[in-house]
């Protein structure tokens, strides 16, 4: 078993992701694999999902010594995702592993993530401007089953299906659907929801999957300490610094999945934290925030 220092450090940046942020762990810790190390779609895919069952109780932890997850809501949630995602699973072999097929639910996948991502800063300009307190504590935040068993189905089934993309699409779905619900709760409860979907899509894996130990093992001791970082920053971060790391992170993700290429999508990415860290800068300029509370 040859653990790879390289996949060490790459799989180390996408566990703080994950940390900070609840999402991107497949959508962009797979893609690593393939197009940075050369490693089979399969294997990549296998040897994810089975270090992730290791990553993510970890940052799950934290969140719930901090007292940022939602039980309710976590339950809720894996009543429908893990029998979904079994579900998948035999709907990908029933359709012969198509290729073609996971290519359409990705695609479909991709705009859905982008066009979240456009929601969430549309709604971080709104709430600015009306003042809207997205904090609410956790009892606060009253559960709706059906909807959240909904959410949970539908991560579920694309995670059986492509292996990939439920974190981030759940994400944005809790989102609107729990406008009052925190950006820590958020992630918190996120993470959480996926130790059991995550652990029902690696079982599947270490059946039928391809899974290289090598490459689990490096997965596993760069993303551990980094995702119990990243758990650690957003569990105490406020709101302002949380949100748009998660736009971020699901709007890479949609990037990837509608099959924008890694040079294309390196360069984007630039320009987007380019642009939205000016874009920060002028609203957060204090000098430029009391002008604007001024009286004419």
């Amino acid at each position: 078993m040859h653990v790879d220092p390289y996949i060490v450090l790459g799989s180390a940046v996408v566990g703080l992701l994950v940390g900070m942020t609840g999402a991107g762990g497949g959508a962009l810790m797979t893609p690593m694999l393939i197009l940075l190390f050369g490693v089979k779609p399969s294997t990549a895919i296998s040897s994810d999902l089975v270090a992730a069952v290791v990553m993510r109780p970890f940052g799950s932890a934290i969140h719930l010594r901090r007292g940022t997850v939602n039980g309710r809501l976590v339950g809720w949630m894996v009543l429908g995702s893990v029998p979904m995602a079994f579900l998948g699973a035999y709907l990908l072999h029933a359709i012969g592993n198509s290729h073609s097929a996971q290519q359409h639910v990705q695609v479909a996948l991709g705009a859905a993530l982008l066009l979240g991502a456009a929601s969430m800063v549309l709604r971080y300009l709104i709430d600015r401007k009306s003042g809207n307190n997205r904090g609410a504590l956790i009892h606060e935040v009253v559960a709706r089953p059906l909807p959240t068993i909904a959410i949970g189905m539908l991560g579920g089934i694309i995670v059986g299906i492509t292996s990939v993309g439920s974190g981030s699409l759940m994400i944005v779905m809790l989102l609107f659907l729990y406008p009052a619900l925190g950006a820590s709760q958020l992630v918190g409860t996120d993470l959480t929801q996926a130790v059991p979907l995550t652990l029902a899509a690696a079982l599947g894996a270490l059946a039928f999957g391809h899974v290289s130990f090598g490459v689990t093992a490096s997965l596993i001791i760069g993303s551990v300490p980094a995702v119990v970082i990243g758990a650690l920053i957003s569990s105490s971060a406020p709101d302002r610094y949380v949100r748009p790391a998660i736009a971020f992170v699901i709007f890479a993700s949609g990037l990837k999945y509608v099959g924008l290429a890694t040079p294309a999508l390196g360069w984007v990415l630039v320009a987007t934290l380019l642009v939205g860290a000016g874009f920060w800068v002028y609203i957060a300029h204090p000098e430029r925030s009391k002008a604007s509370r001024a009286p004419d």
